[in-house]
């Protein structure tokens, strides 16, 4: 299994955005993302944080149910 990387949070949008992701709405250092899968609805929530902790990035790929590798592809 890959290593989760040390990224900032606009990379980490700017990955989710082309893996579908809709950033719906910011509130202060928390950005909310949406993406409807089928009759689902996911949420998550990226921290404004340069860097993002690689544990806070490891909990956020896996609400977004992706693995590492795919997420590194579409850095």
């Amino acid at each position: 299994m890959s290593k989760v990387p040390t990224l900032s949070y606009p990379q980490i949008i700017r990955a989710l955005q082309r893996d579908g992701w809709i950033v719906v709405r910011q509130k202060g250092s928390h950005i909310r993302l949406q993406k409807r899968i089928g009759n689902e609805s996911l949420k998550l929530i990226v921290p404004a944080h340069r860097p993002v902790k690689r544990s806070t990035l490891a909990h956020i790929l896996k609400d977004a149910r992706l693995d590492v590798a795919r997420f590194i592809e579409l850095l």
